[in-house]
């Protein structure tokens, strides 16, 4: 007796189908993100969630990293994701500002000038891992533009630090200085460079292309 065909789906069909119902739970949560963020297990998995980003960021670049894979490397289902995050990019963009808004909220206090560099590169050495994936991962330019919003809110706090460039362009060459610094940095030994001398050369940077004097008439 002939056997029953057995329809097969095909992985990408699959795929498609948990990202729609996915998709569809997730419109479901929106209105209880921000009491489930208290909750003891969607702690733990927003948690599990943001390491498993760091993790395969840390072996590959962002472009490759599916949500799947995040998922399986944080032992949550794939469903869970969409509780916390509409996308990666949304994910991507929730960690880098995370990580700015301690980075700021660590070196704020010290000024602007050369103890606040130190203040920001001690920080960033103390999380050498973590921002190594995040800057040389794919996160690079969701940090750089974070840190440039902050930098244009907080503008007003510096006002001795008076630029010879219009405003918001001085916070574009300051904050791309020291972006671009900072990944440099971490993609050096460790032992090459210490953090003081980043911060010197992030405030000799900064202070000769964006807050020395107006060059003179050529």
């Amino acid at each position: 007796m002939a056997g029953k065909k057995t329809l097969q789906e095909s992985p990408a069909a699959s795929d498609s189908r948990s990202r729609k119902l996915s998709d569809t739970e997730s419109h479901s949560f929106q209105g209880r993100r921000s009491s489930s963020r208290t909750d003891p297990r969607q702690v733990r998995s927003a948690q599990a969630l943001r390491q498993a980003l760091l993790q395969l960021l840390a072996v590959k670049s962002f472009d490759q990293i599916t949500i799947r894979e995040i998922c399986e490397t944080a032992h949550v289902h794939y469903a869970t994701f969409f509780r916390h995050h509409n996308d990666k990019e949304g994910m991507l963009d929730h960690v880098a500002k995370e990580e700015i808004d301690r980075l700021v909220a660590f070196s704020l206090p010290a000024g602007h000038r050369l103890e606040g560099y130190r203040a920001l590169c001690d920080y960033v050495h103390s999380h050498r891992g973590l921002w190594r994936a995040l800057l040389t991962g794919g996160a690079g330019g969701a940090m750089r533009e974070e840190l440039m919003r902050l930098s244009k809110n907080l503008a007003g706090l510096f006002q001795e630090y008076r630029s010879w460039l219009p405003q918001e362009l001085s916070i574009i060459c300051s904050t791309t200085l020291i972006v671009e610094t900072l990944s440099w940095w971490l993609t050096q030994e460790e032992a090459a460079y210490s953090s003081d001398q980043i911060a010197v050369m992030l405030d000799e940077l900064v202070e000769s292309a964006v807050i020395a004097p107006r060059p003179g008439p050529r």
